[in-house]
């Protein structure tokens, strides 16, 4: 099995070059202002733990699982002791308030680490990206009481936290929940219902767990405008955060899953449990929805995270694997076959999990600055930023865990057979990545959000806000010789892109079906013009390093070999989105219920 190595030096090109992260944060206030050192610092000690604590616990923890027994949770060995190691590094609270116990960094400090940590071992990531639920909700909307209980705690990793939404008869339709609240006289309520799809509901990893949890109080209005949140506690503590009696909340039985069998989904049976409103009745959804931005971007991520590990195991075993000779001749006489890195198909597949993978980090490390300026910039670059964030939100959760999909499906392939193999550890991995486009909203979720409430909803405005922002950037481009095979594809698609939502929308005044119908072709074809214009950056900056003659010029040259395969070889799948997308739904409408199967 392939030992996961932390991509230092790209993301050190994405963070450093691409986005200039210390002009970034140089912008900010109310925060701290990390330099280089300081932000390459937490990358290389980051790198460190991802690969020597936490990625050689993978393989075993996916064996072993999470085992449920009378009501508890047993993680797989060694889980505690890295999640022990995490916490006391202070990793948890890296972009969390100072005063709670966490370091006030930006909250796009923690995206690198979250990557790594997702790469290594994606199950054990889950339960410290969790604890954040709460967290969220309680820098919300909590009060000086709820903070100071429960933020220290969970910082500092001595809790745990979950995020509380889903029950049986409904996913992502939460107006529908049946879990109630009753108010008791003391000012708490006692919630009564089941959630399921919990992920780190129950665990040996910390003393103790803290709910989010979504419920009606009684009489409030049905659908979404009668949703409280409540933090809901598995032991109540006194005031110096010694525990006290266990409250009515219990796992009963933990699911069988495809992947991320180290991570335990559970059934969370709350009977009259004791909890405490968060904010006020009837709101809770816009205090989770504070929670479900930052999730989908940390689920998008993800699929960089799958990705990047896929490709690493692949370009290994093709660097090693001989089979055949090369269509050009003997690549390597010596020895009775080539390395399959030699032969065209094989390299096709690693440059397209290569392009996706890297293009993804860029879409996404730039949304984690957006969501920087959004909470800590000043107040028109914070506006600037909720806008694009509005947009680019649902097309980096659609499209970059999709994509993230393909390439773990791609590094199955690259092995063949042996991919297919446990003890490879390819197909753990397309197992493990699986998951990111269903779970925070599947993609057809995603993608109806995009183009119904988004573009639609704004009657364009927050896609212009982005196509202006190709344009300029094509236009100030446009000039230098060197990346026009760039720049004018992505010309092109940017103003087809307008033309081709307008077309849907006047479908749409007739037939409301039109924009379910074309949704998910629209948002894929979103996600190649948003990776074409992040690639478009990647290569001008990569051209420019090479014209000055800097180090490293094997770097910069395979960036700019790399963009030239994305846009040669994957954009042109935009266009096929977009014929598909502009086709009559009729067809996909026109079956009766009864006639999908005789």
């Amino acid at each position: 099995m392939s030992h996961y190595q932390a991509p230092v030096r790209d993301i050190q090109f994405v963070i450093h070059e691409l986005l200039n992260s210390e002009t970034h944060y140089q912008s900010l206030s109310n925060c701290e202002q990390p330099g280089q050192e300081l932000i390459d610092d937490i990358l290389v000690n980051g790198a460190k733990f991802a690969e020597q604590v936490v990625a050689p616990l993978n393989q075993s923890g996916d064996e072993e699982g999470c085992r449920f027994e009378g009501g508890d949770v047993q993680t797989p060995a060694g889980f505690k002791q890295a999640f022990a190691q995490y916490a006391e590094a202070g990793w948890l609270g890296l972009s969390l308030p100072e005063q709670y116990g966490g370091q006030n960094l930006p909250g796009s400090c923690a995206m690198m680490l979250g990557e790594m940590t997702g790469s290594a071992n994606h199950a054990w990531s889950m339960y410290g990206g969790l604890s954040q639920a709460p967290v969220t909700c309680l820098l919300t909307a909590g009060s000086e009481e709820q903070k100071n209980t429960y933020l220290p705690h969970l910082i500092s990793g001595r809790w745990g936290g979950t995020m509380c939404l889903t029950e049986a008869h409904c996913g992502s339709d939460v107006g529908l929940i049946r879990t109630k609240a009753k108010s008791n006289d003391d000012g708490s309520y006692s919630i009564s219902g089941t959630k399921i799809f919990i992920s780190g509901g129950e665990h040996d990893l910390t003393e103790n767990i803290i709910h989010a949890v979504l419920a009606r109080v009684e009489g409030a209005p049905s659908g979404t405008k009668g949703i409280s949140l409540f933090i809901v506690p598995k032991f109540h503590s006194d005031e110096n955060g010694n525990l006290t009696e266990r409250n009515a909340v219990h796992c009963g039985s933990i699911e069988k899953k495809m992947g991320l069998k180290g991570s335990a989904t559970c059934v969370m049976n709350f009977d009259g449990a004791t909890g405490y409103l968060v904010g006020e009745e009837n709101r809770g959804l816009e205090v989770m929805f504070k929670i479900m931005n930052s999730a989908r971007i940390g689920t998008a991520l993800q699929g960089v995270s799958m990705g990047e590990n896929s490709f690493q195991g692949a370009l290994n075993y093709a660097r090693e694997r001989t089979q055949m000779r090369a269509l050009t001749g003997s690549a390597n006489p010596d020895a009775e076959a080539d390395p399959i890195i030699e032969h065209p198909d094989v390299r096709r597949m690693l440059l397209t999990q290569k392009a996706l993978t890297e293009g993804s980090r860029a879409l996404i490390y730039w949304l984690a600055q957006l969501v920087d300026q959004s909470k800590y910039g000043n107040e028109e670059n914070a506006r600037e930023a909720d806008d694009l964030l509005s947009l680019l939100t649902p097309i980096a959760k659609a499209f970059c865990t999709e994509v993230g999909v393909e390439v773990t499906n791609l590094g199955i392939q690259v092995l063949g057979g042996h991919g297919y193999i446990r003890d490879n550890g390819q197909e753990q991995i397309a197992r493990d990545a699986r998951i990111a486009t269903l779970y925070e909203g599947t993609t057809g979720i995603q993608a109806l959000d995009l183009l119904g409430r988004k573009v639609m909803g704004s009657q364009g405005t927050l896609l212009r806000n982005f196509t202006k922002r190709i344009h300029k950037f094509c236009e100030a481009a446009g000039n230098n010789e060197e990346i026009k095979p760039f720049i004018e594809p992505l010309q092109a698609l940017n103003k087809q892109w307008g033309e081709l939502t307008m077309a849907i929308g006047s479908k749409a005044m007739s037939d409301p079906n039109e924009v379910g119908a074309a949704s998910v072709d629209y948002a894929m074809f979103s996600g190649y013009v948003a990776l074409a214009y992040m690639w478009a950056q990647m290569a001008q900056l990569a051209q420019q390093k090479i014209a000055e003659g800097a180090q490293a010029t094997e770097f910069y040259q395979a960036k700019l070999a790399t963009a030239e395969f994305y846009f040669q070889r994957l954009l042109p799948r935009a266009g096929s989105h977009a014929k598909a997308a502009e086709a009559s739904g009729k067809a996909m409408m026109a079956l009766s219920q009864d006639a999908f199967a005789f």
